[in-house]
């Protein structure tokens, strides 16, 4: 019998369709030589402190750091969990041959490994590897199946990407809540969640600290089009003025005239962070709502596997793109049909390029047409598609107009923009959902947007009356992050990133997983270290004071966390060996305790007026207790040890 093993009982349904294992049993599907079951979150995760050894189940800056010889797994302690676990481990044990349909990605690759694991599976394991759940893409998948040790890169990725939170979370948590910890509060601290809350605390701080500073700008208006001094900005008053006085009494005169045309390309496809941006600024979802919203759409099978980080599509799709097309047309007749009159779909290379695709293309509609989706999901259901549509219409056609000009020898100048043949445009062009917004600044701004307005035909060398003014501004403090922002951050290691071709170069170095960041975010919430002011991410006193606890630039270093991820990445792609980055970890754990258990900053012992303060497990004691000083005041009660203190 061969044993198909997928990520929840939904997925299975799919695939036991697909293969005809139609037979109803607890825990699993069966049919036509198949038994098809499923696993549904974390069953197995890695042991806690206490239970690895007695010796680390009391909190104690002593017993730090906690490093096990060889790190192990157990089934969670659910009653649910254990009993479908059972059913797998029972297949596993009678099967001839078992199907990893484990979710396609690092997370789902190392879900699988350890049930498997944990099962004892002695017969050999292939491996479904899919981007989407219609049935010709699960009848492609069966038919291209992979050994499972073509895989093991991306679990040994996995893997030591729990370790790493494990190492991390568990010993700098219990440390810092030990040393720094006030009133009973557990300093929590995370590999991606520290940094990601550090660049929050740091905006902030920027916000509070900034000292406004005026400048007046000078603007004069001729033939109804505002020009601007090519200067910009006059940092005194009086400057501005003789220089409005000058331009008063003198014509403005046109020197140059240029025109040039060019043209725009369709936005990129959407990756998961690009889409949860964009929804973040339209609609104003949460990145976990986003996140929630298109894998339902993925399980609808409406999209494609949406846990990417690519804005490309294979080369081996571009047979595929007329049928999707077609697929979809009636729900969107008027775009998608120029593109099926017979002409030959554009292949650009900012779509199709197999060098940016790893182990999945850019979320994309599959061409199944989307039924049963509720307001929230057709709206990121129309994002999706008409970014896909986009994609395969003309570039939009356009003229650039700058015109300069002067008026007592001080320059001016004026651009605007023509659409000559909108192209891609059209798709958006309806008041919907759909419409591309443009990527703004680190303020939040329109990113070197040009003014889209259409100049009077200006000639070089005519003159005429004119009507000059100044205004007085100040200088605007940077805005605080949204989760749209703070989402292009994380992507970029806190590097302000406009370019779209840089952005994707950084990506590399990016902090946390497109699947992981929008959790991490929660976290932030849920742990009360941020609050959310309409979109605005404010942080609290809790999530500033423990930055600033935090003396380790290593643990708030947004880049130096971006290249763990990079290691993690190359450990993936078979570049980087598992254990050497493993020895990093541990080093660079021994390294942070001995600088914690060092640190001299807390207050003196009243008893011996030597050793300094410290938490204990329950009370607060001297930290020369191994020396004989006695001083100790306890505190009501103990500190609780959970894995939920530590970031994964």
């Amino acid at each position: 019998m061969i044993v198909c093993i997928a990520e929840k009982p939904s997925v299975a349904r799919d695939i036991a369709a697909v293969l005809g294992a139609g037979q109803r049993h607890e825990g699993y599907l069966e049919g036509n030589g198949y038994q098809v079951t499923w696993t549904f979150g974390h069953l197995c995760r890695l042991l806690e402190p206490q239970e690895y050894s007695d010796f680390w189940k009391p909190w104690a800056l002593s017993r730090l750091p906690m490093i096990p010889e060889r790190f192990s797994i157990k089934v969670a302690d659910d009653a649910g969990v254990q009993k479908q676990f059972n059913i797998i481990r029972s297949l596993v044990e009678k099967a001839e041959l078992v199907i990893n349909c484990g979710d396609a990605g690092q997370e789902g690759e190392l879900i699988q490994r350890w049930v498997l694991q944990k099962a004892h599976c002695q017969c050999p394991v292939q491996r479904l590897w899919i981007s989407s759940l219609t049935p010709e893409a699960i009848k492609e998948g069966f038919g291209h199946l992979h050994p499972a040790e073509d895989y093991r890169p991306l679990y040994e990725a996995g893997l030591m990407r729990a370790i790493g939170d494990w190492l991390l979370g568990m010993n700098a948590t219990r440390a810092y809540t030990l040393r720094y910890g006030k009133d009973r509060q557990v300093l929590s601290i995370g590999r991606v969640q520290t940094p990601t809350l550090a660049l929050i605390v740091r905006r902030q701080e920027e916000i509070d600290n900034f000292k406004p500073e005026p400048y007046w700008e000078l603007k004069t208006t001729y033939r109804d089009t505002v020009f601007s001094a090519a200067k910009g900005r006059f940092d005194k008053e009086d400057e501005a003025l003789a220089r409005l006085e000058e331009i008063r009494q003198t014509p403005f005169v046109v020197t140059s005239v240029e025109k040039k045309k060019g043209k725009e390309f369709a936005p990129r496809l959407f990756d998961l962070t690009s889409l949860q941006v964009e929804c973040n600024r339209k609609f104003s979802y949460s990145a976990e709502e986003t996140l929630q919203i298109i894998q339902s759409l993925y399980e609808k099978k409406a999209t494609t596997y949406p846990r990417v980080d690519t804005t490309y599509l294979s080369d081996d799709i571009y047979p595929k793109v007329p049928g999707i097309l077609q697929g979809i047309r009636d729900s969107y007749p008027e775009i998608i049909a120029p593109l099926l009159e017979g002409k030959k779909l554009p292949r650009s290379k900012k779509v199709f390029d197999n060098s940016k695709v790893t182990d999945h293309h850019a979320i994309i509609p599959t061409g199944m047409k989307a039924v049963g989706l509720n307001d929230r999901e057709m709206k990121v259901y129309d994002l999706v598609t008409r970014r896909f549509i986009a994609a395969f219409w003309p570039d939009c056609q356009i003229a650039t107009t700058t015109v300069q000009g002067q008026a007592a020898e001080v320059p001016f100048k004026a651009s605007g923009k023509q659409i000559l043949e909108p192209g891609w445009r059209t798709v958006f062009e309806k008041k919907d959902p759909g419409a591309p917004s443009r990527d703004e600044g680190e303020n939040g701004e329109n990113a070197g947007a040009e003014e889209e307005r259409t100049l009077p035909d200006f000639a070089r060398g005519e003159s005429g009356p004119h009507q000059p003014e100044i205004s007085a501004k100040t200088t605007l403090p940077p805005k605080p992050y949204t989760e749209a922002t703070l989402l292009r951050a994380m992507e970029t290691a806190g590097k302000t990133v406009e370019d779209e071709s840089l952005r994707e170069a950084l990506k590399e170095n990016g902090i946390g997983r497109p699947s992981t960041r929008a959790a991490i975010i929660e976290t932030l919430f849920k742990r009360h270290y941020v609050v959310k002011e309409r979109k605005n991410l404010i942080p609290t006193d809790t999530g500033i004071e423990l930055i600033h606890t935090i003396n380790d630039e290593l643990l708030k270093s947004a880049s130096l966390t971006g290249r763990w991820e990079k290691k993690l990445r190359e450990i993936e792609h078979g570049r980087y060996q598992a254990a050497d980055f493993l020895c990093e970890l541990k080093d660079m754990v021994s390294r942070l305790m001995i600088s914690v258990k060092s640190d001299k900053s807390g207050d003196l012992c009243p008893l011996c007026q030597q050793g300094r303060i410290i938490r204990g497990r329950t009370a607060y004691g001297c930290s020369r207790w191994r020396e004989g000083c006695t001083w100790r005041e306890p505190f009501a009660q103990n500190t609780e040890d959970t894995q939920e203190n530590t970031d994964k």
